[in-house]
């Protein structure tokens, strides 16, 4: 058996999230779809982090095994080329290269890094459109977004910012490592991205994290609401769910 690990860079917007859903349209269903029609079997795949609906990535990484003999013949390069030929057009096959036996893309990952784009201001994007949140305000305070979100650093029980139906009878408990707040410039346009590190994280996370430090940022809560937050370990005491097109799964560290 050779164990395989792909880069993979994809627009959420025209996929039912990663995991493979029967009739629907997934990454997962057409990376899988690929593979098979490649080597004329099925050959499952393992993701560092599954996506919802709409949620874009840019650095995800999917392992597989071959069986042996498979490999015979064809470089990674061509392989490469293939998976970008058979695949949807929203998926980018960025890499791809053999690991050591036995390597899971999902369990071998040290942490996994997020991050969310807001567009503030009365002017709506045009280029970043598809990829953030507009937010029609004057401005964000974000030194207030700053304070709440220093007490996510740490392992903590994030229950609060989970999905609350996925959260039955399972850990909500995961580490965050960074919680950084910066402005850049992207495509000509002006936006706030929200930099989420973290061992692993729970369905929504991210985004319930972004639109509770919107609440903040907006005035429409104190930056010491969040450890009140954190505290209930309740989804209906966070913010909003931001919106699925703001966030790309960046990078995983292994």
């Amino acid at each position: 058996m050779s164990t395989l690990a792909m880069t993979v860079a994809y627009d959420g917007a025209p996929f039912c999230g990663f995991a493979r859903q029967p009739g629907q349209l997934t990454v997962q269903g057409e990376l899988e779809r690929a593979l098979g029609t490649l080597f004329a079997r099925e050959v499952p795949t393992v993701c560092a982090g599954r996506t919802d609906a709409g949620v874009h990535a840019l650095g995800q990484v999917v392992s597989f095994e071959l069986e042996e003999g498979e490999l015979e013949g064809r470089s990674l390069a061509k392989l490469q080329r293939s998976l970008n030929a058979l695949t949807h057009d929203g998926i980018s096959v960025r890499s791809l290269r053999v690991v050591p036996d036995g390597f899971s893309a999902r369990f071998d990952a040290k942490w996994r890094e997020y991050r969310y784009r807001l567009v503030v201001g009365q002017e709506p994007p045009v280029f970043l459109a598809p990829y953030a949140w507009w937010l029609r305000c004057d401005t964000l305070d974000v030194d207030a977004m700053r304070e709440a979100a220093a007490c996510l650093i740490g392992e903590h029980d994030f229950k609060s910012f989970c999905l609350a139906v996925s959260a039955v009878d399972k850990s909500t408990c995961r580490n965050v490592m960074a919680v950084d707040i910066f402005e850049e410039e992207q495509l000509g346009e002006r936006c706030l991205v929200v930099r989420v590190v973290g061992n692993a994280f729970l369905h929504s996370m991210v985004r319930t994290i972004v639109g509770s430090l919107v609440d903040v940022g907006c005035g429409r809560r104190e930056p010491a609401w969040m450890q009140e937050v954190l505290d209930a370990c309740d989804r209906r005491a966070a913010g909003q769910c931001a919106p699925a097109q703001g966030l790309t799964f960046w990078r995983v560290e292994y």
